[in-house]
């Protein structure tokens, strides 16, 4: 009887576990729509062009920019995409906006970008253990409106300008030695670029130039310390929101130019480099430019912006599911 007894609650216990694995299984998982939109909770202060924007542990962090043309803040401002809530974190040391920022063995790097007083070099570390930004060794060239990447623990950080001069510098930092390097040079000096990470080329689409809005489209190898042309985006475009998913760069908004007032796009297109091609995709919800850019668990956060050139600073956040 006992042994009976055993074989029968051994054999209820399998039953068990079998009924919750297939509870847990993909196929009773709810279904994902792709190449759709959603919206998350407001950010706190509206920004454009921020100081940076990247994911750090789970979370996204804003921070700086502008909240009216000039109005320069260093607030930094963090979104938790599980809980769709936003918190306060420390701000920045000195009010930036238009830099980039990237993260690398979980320490925030915020480079670049315009203070008070103009373009800056400076590199700002965050520690989220001891919650203190420190200073590190400074960008060799000051400029703003730049883009970075982070491939194999390196950022490289494209392109910029500062008083009117675009570049098509590529300086690589490496934080383990906290020391800078000169790469390849852009094919075309821009600044303004939508950048991002596609399997182990760094893309930097479209921008500014000397001679306006680019569709220009470049993909750099960082083993060969080279650049290569792509086709070039159909819609020239510059501080769009953009990144790197799967094999795909995604570009989003973005602004055309013109004077105060001159609205921002909506178009969503795809690049696929192992194709050189391009596709379009579902719009934004809300006209978006000068916003920040963050790729979380392969999806798009496109946060803050203008929906119209020197208009009011939006607190959106659209999230893109390819």
């Amino acid at each position: 009887m006992k042994t009976a007894f055993r074989l029968m609650m051994a054999s209820l216990l399998f039953i068990s576990a079998a009924s919750q694995m297939k509870a847990q299984s993909p196929e009773q998982r709810p279904a994902v729509t792709h190449n759709t939109w959603t919206t998350g909770t407001p950010m706190p202060t509206g920004v454009v062009a921020p100081a940076g924007t990247a994911v750090l542990k789970g979370q996204i962090y804003v921070v700086g920019g502008e909240t009216s043309p000039g109005a320069l803040i260093a607030d930094t401002q963090i979104y938790n995409p599980v809980t769709n809530t936003w918190t306060a974190g420390v701000p920045l040391p000195t009010a930036t906006a238009d830099g980039a920022a990237a993260v690398v063995k979980n320490i925030l790097y915020v480079i670049g970008g315009d203070t008070s007083g103009g373009a800056t070099n400076a590199v700002w570390a965050y520690n989220p253990k001891t919650k203190t930004w420190s200073g590190k060794a400074a960008m060799p060239t000051v400029r703003d409106s730049i883009g970075a990447v982070v491939e194999k623990n390196i950022i490289y950080v494209i392109g910029g300008e500062d008083s009117g001069t675009r570049f098509a510098n590529v300086e690589s930092y490496d934080p383990a030695t906290d020391t800078w390097t000169e790469e390849a040079p852009l094919l075309v000096a821009k600044s303004e670029p939508s950048v991002g990470l596609v399997g182990s080329a760094i893309l930097a689409a479209d921008g500014y130039t000397s001679g306006g809005d680019t569709g220009d489209n470049e993909g750099y190898d960082a083993t060969t310390n080279t650049w290569t042309s792509y086709a070039a985006d159909p819609t020239v475009r510059n501080q769009a929101c953009g990144g790197g998913i799967a094999k795909y760069m995604y570009v989003a908004g973005g602004y055309q130019g013109g004077v105060s007032g001159s609205p921002a796009l909506s178009l969503t297109e795809s690049f696929e480099p192992s194709k050189d091609a391009w596709k379009t995709l579902a719009p934004l919800p809300q006209t978006e430019a000068f916003g920040g850019s963050a790729v979380y668990k392969d999806k798009l956060y496109c946060l803050g912006g203008w929906a119209s050139y020197e208009g009011t600073a939006l607190n959106n956040v659209q999230i893109y599911q390819p």
